[in-house]
């Protein structure tokens, strides 16, 4: 992997999550520059056709907003979590779309992909969506056509899924994009060890998950003759820290979608009815985040992911205010977590 050029604690780099759901272009940018300024070393972006909620949500393309973000920033790697390159993409679009962001912002620049999710595939193109197994065959090749995209001159693809001909990404950078593979089951984690640079997950499940999911990465990688220590591992911790506590549960309410279980999210296709399902269960909106106003409590509970193995730590602060998010957890929190970053890969 390019190096970004920061200098994070220990290898651990600290990011924040630009909620492409929540927020419009032009404020993400303005949250994403105080980040930055603010000593965050990431900003992840998710892209989403349709939001968590049809009335007050939004959906920016994250391939002109990081173009965007990219020109009103100098040091923050630039992500997305996550992109799907396989349904309403067709990867070579997506590899000539990052070959030119990389170039824009050398060194900065991580393609994380995952399989999709009905709500963003089906709307947008009228198509069925298609099973797990068939979503992950679509994404490994997917990543095999781009890098060659990102290497080769003239490909010609013929694969099960996708084809070019004669094709060629003439602006590129001098290393290939790492790419990092989402994954929430064993399967998906294992071919995130095979061929990404990284992997992706979130927070706020059971640890034991999280310790299969990374030694499935790890098996999968061996699997394929590399070194695991190699990969990266990311993942989005939903915090929501406040100095008034009511204020911090308050504010998971707007994303009380993610605390629907998979039987519940899986095929709905439709803002508005995820949007009704979510509002249903709003009373368990806090149980995916970490939701404190102690600075002591939240780095040691974040200082878990850390102990589990994970380097990139995206922060997912619910909030309408921003802002505040950041000002209070950057001058609380943050300093604390850098030393226990340091402490956990000393």
């Amino acid at each position: 992997m390019p190096s970004s050029g920061l200098v994070a604690t220990g290898d651990v780099r600290i990011g924040y999550k630009a909620s492409a759901e929540q927020f419009g272009p032009r404020e993400l940018v303005e949250f994403s520059v105080e980040a930055e300024d603010r000593g965050l070393d990431i900003v992840a972006v998710s892209d989403h056709f349709q939001p968590w909620r049809h009335r007050g949500g939004h959906a920016p393309n994250a391939l002109t907003w990081l173009g965007a973000v990219g020109a009103s920033t100098s040091r923050a790697v630039l992500a997305t979590s996550v992109l799907t390159p396989t349904l309403r993409y067709h990867p070579s679009i997506v590899a000539q779309a990052f070959g030119t962001l990389a170039v824009l912002n050398p060194g900065r620049v991580v393609l994380g992909i995952g399989s999709g999710e009905a709500m963003n595939e089906t709307p947008a193109t009228g198509a069925q969506f298609p099973g797990p197994k068939e979503r992950r065959m679509r994404m490994a090749e997917a990543v095999t056509l781009m890098r060659r995209l990102w290497t080769e001159d003239r490909v010609d693809f013929d694969g099960t899924y996708y084809r070019t001909e004669k094709a060629t990404v003439y602006d590129r950078p001098e290393q290939p994009v790492p790419v990092y593979l989402a994954a929430s089951g064993p399967l998906a984690a294992k071919l995130a060890g095979r061929v990404g640079d990284g992997f992706i997950c979130t927070s706020g499940k059971d640890p034991e998950l999280y310790r299969t999911l990374l030694a499935n990465v790890a098996e999968g990688a061996a699997q394929a003759g590399r070194d695991p220590g190699d990969l990266r591992r990311m993942i989005e911790i939903k915090v929501s820290y406040d100095r008034d506590l009511d204020t911090a549960y308050t504010n998971c309410h707007w994303w009380a979608a993610l605390a629907l279980s998979s039987e519940q999210k899986t095929g709905v296709e439709d803002a508005v009815e995820m949007e009704r399902l979510a509002d249903a269960n709003a009373d368990k909106a806090h149980t995916r985040f970490i939701v404190s106003d102690d600075p002591e409590d939240v780095v040691e509970r974040i200082g878990a992911y850390l102990d589990l193995g994970f380097t990139d730590l995206v922060l997912h602060g619910p909030g309408g205010d921003q802002h505040r998010f950041l000002e209070q957890f950057c001058v609380d929190v943050l300093p604390g977590l850098r030393e226990r970053a340091k402490a956990a890969t000393a």
